[in-house]
């Protein structure tokens, strides 16, 4: 940055900081089983005569970083071909991917989810029919009837298995949130569903979803929901999979069980939080605010981390230079500022109403000077004894490491163990932490 900023930022001296481990469950399916678990939990007695030969079988496969989504994806590919029908993946993303089906197709195969892995076709298209209209949206004003749309591809199959993961929303907290409602809601719908469902704002979106779901339960070939849910970890822990009937009761279950999964951060507060990377493999926001805490950005969720001010060094190779998320933070580096892909973010914030989240915040240009700027500017902390925590993204956090100041905490916390330290910040001649 240079100049008179340089000079302020230089006069703030970094505490060291400890390594410190979190303690989690680490209860997991082992991936060489997960074949297997796939193939035992479709086969389930309940559940037979879902796929039936000789049909066109259409698979969701989203936008999210999930643990072992190839693997899975083929399993239950596999699983279709098992019983004599015919399977293809359907991207299921909404906006995301640039709104293209290029786009949508190459993030899933970032993730190795390709048409040579998984053996069947991926029909990857932003083409949408309507297939019903959905009334009875209680309690929102002015808006009695929606336009309830479908992937082409998959309103034409003969059967849709929605694959998702289930967690919590980054966005706004209800008995749906992420999961196989918002898959075939706003996943499924594309850019023009997603657009629909988001015109009211995240403050309604606890209602629009199970409301557009429930519609496609009923109107669309649903044949089973396959629910994953993955350990604080981002390991694949549990698949559960469900009649269409048996959505409606059973994810908000399975949500609560999500919940208590987070990779939570073992602190109630902070004076600054670094995250190394976010992205919208990492989460929606691109990094999880049920995990380094609510901001401004996302106003109908609470909980995560209480800190003063955030700081983000980089963008995930995953993300393609979608920097959803900026908005939240306080300071970032130029080296993040420059990969930006402002069409990539800007459509997506445009879909879901969200242009806080695309904000961008004051540009460092080092990571040193992004977190001694984010530090000077607290207000209220203890100058000789700041509260500091790095973490790498909202998804890992075994492993972060905290501030001298924050070690006692650290000690009396049974789920805490610390590694190692305290030690200095390994800047690089450019104050660069890589």
């Amino acid at each position: 940055m240079g100049g008179i900023v340089s000079r302020l930022c230089g006069e703030v001296a970094l505490p060291r900081m400890l390594r410190v481990r979190q303690l989690f469950d680490r209860s997991r399916i082992e991936p060489g089983d997960i074949p297997r678990s796939v193939f035992e939990e479709l086969s389930r007695p309940e559940l037979a005569g879902a796929v039936k030969p000789e049909r066109r079988i259409a698979i969701t496969c989203g936008s999210r970083g999930i643990a072992n989504v190839a693997v899975i994806t083929k399993a239950i590919v596999d699983f279709v071909k098992s019983k004599g029908a015919f399977p293809v993946v359907i991207p299921a993303m909404g906006s995301h991917g640039g709104a293209s089906a290029e786009g949508q197709k190459a993030l899933i195969a970032g993730y190795g989810v390709t048409e040579e892995f998984v053996g069947c076709p991926i029909l990857s298209s932003m083409e949408t029919v309507v297939i019903s209209t959905s009334e009875g949206a209680a309690g929102i004003p002015g808006e009695p009837v929606f336009e309830v749309r479908l992937d082409k591809n998959a309103a034409e199959a003969d059967g849709i298995i929605v694959a998702g993961r289930i967690k919590p929303h980054t966005d706004f907290h209800g008995p749906y949130e992420s999961g196989l409602m918002k898959m075939m809601a706003i996943g499924l719908g594309k850019r023009e569903g997603a657009d629909v469902c988001h015109q009211l704002g995240f403050g309604h979106m606890a209602k629009m979803v199970p409301l557009f779901g429930k519609t496609i339960i009923k109107n669309a070939p649903v044949i089973l929901g396959f629910g994953i849910l993955e350990n604080a970890y981002s390991e694949t822990c549990r698949f559960r999979a469900m009649r269409p009937e048996e959505i409606e009761e059973l994810e908000p279950e399975l949500l609560k069980e999500a919940r208590s999964h987070l990779p939570a951060i073992f602190f109630d507060s902070a004076d600054v939080l670094v995250v190394d990377r976010i992205g919208k493999d990492i989460s929606g926001n691109g990094m999880d605010p049920n995990v380094t805490g609510a901001s401004p950005c996302s106003p109908w969720i609470s909980g995560g981390l209480a800190a003063s001010r955030t700081v983000i060094l980089d963008l995930s190779p995953g993300t393609h230079g979608a920097a959803y998320g900026t908005g939240a933070a306080h300071a970032i580096t130029r080296r993040l500022f420059d990969k930006i892909d402002f069409e990539a973010c800007y459509v997506n914030a445009i879909t879901s109403r969200s242009l806080d989240y695309v904000r961008i915040p004051a540009i460092a240009d080092s990571d040193r000077e992004a977190i001694q700027l984010a530090l000077r500017t607290c207000v209220g902390h203890e100058r000789d004894r700041p509260r500091i925590i790095r973490i790498a993204d909202s998804l890992h956090t075994e492993t972060i490491s905290v501030s001298e100041a924050m070690e006692g905490e650290a000690r009396v916390n049974k789920r805490l163990e610390i590694l190692g330290g305290p030690e200095e910040w390994p800047f690089n001649e450019e104050g660069n932490l890589w």
